[in-house]
């Protein structure tokens, strides 16, 4: 009879689950405060809620490591995925953020493509997490996460083509700048995890 080398316990991969729901939930938030007719303050105020229980779960993910004899894959691993899920929600928080303390009224329509990147990115990310269990199925998540970063980069450049055009003024340039950069800073955060999520596929595999 052959030794089972890893403990049979979803409660990591639970976790993990956990933690990218709440990225589609943050998604879905940032594309609300985009809505002209969106309450900024309501929607920052429930952003922020999100991004506490967001950080909840990354403790959970921690103290889980800490106190588990063995973990189903090297605790580097574990500490990188969670760290890295927790860094997109604060990306998107910080935009979330952004617009409301920098009083943002004119927010170009471009930005809404980034939005839909993300929102994209963080469905995708909350189907993968379960499929860690087995390690299988995952190769199209982080073949799919690289294409949506490479057209988050696509629209980046435009957007920023757009703000120095000429169309805004000065001080509204550096308000959204700040914005669209914290918005590419989470798609380049999802690519991050899918790339941790693949390193974790070669070695387990």
């Amino acid at each position: 009879m052959g030794l089972r080398l890893r403990p049979v316990d979803t409660s990591f991969y639970d976790l993990f689950t956990k933690s990218a729901q709440h990225l589609v939930g943050g998604a879905d938030l940032l594309a609300e405060m985009l809505s002209e007719s969106s309450d900024k303050a309501s929607v920052a105020e429930r952003m922020r809620a999100a991004e506490h229980a967001a950080d909840e779960t990354t403790h959970e993910i921690v103290k889980k490591v800490n106190s588990t004899f063995v973990t189903p894959f090297d605790r580097e691993d574990i500490y990188a995925l969670g760290s890295g899920l927790d860094d997109v929600m604060d990306m998107m928080e910080e935009a979330v953020d952004l617009i409301l303390l920098y009083e943002v009224a004119d927010l170009p329509a471009e930005l809404s493509d980034q939005v839909d990147v993300l929102q994209r990115c963080a469905e995708l990310t909350a189907a993968a997490m379960p499929r860690l269990q087995s390690m299988k199925s995952l190769e199209d998540y982080w073949i799919e996460i690289n294409r949506l970063e490479n057209t988050g980069d696509r629209n980046h450049r435009r957007i920023l083509a757009k703000l120095f055009s000429g169309e805004f003024a000065t001080i509204e340039v550096l308000k959204l700048k700040d914005v669209v950069e914290s918005l590419e800073g989470a798609i380049d955060a999802f690519e991050t995890v899918a790339n941790i999520v693949e390193q974790i596929a070669v070695k387990e595999g």
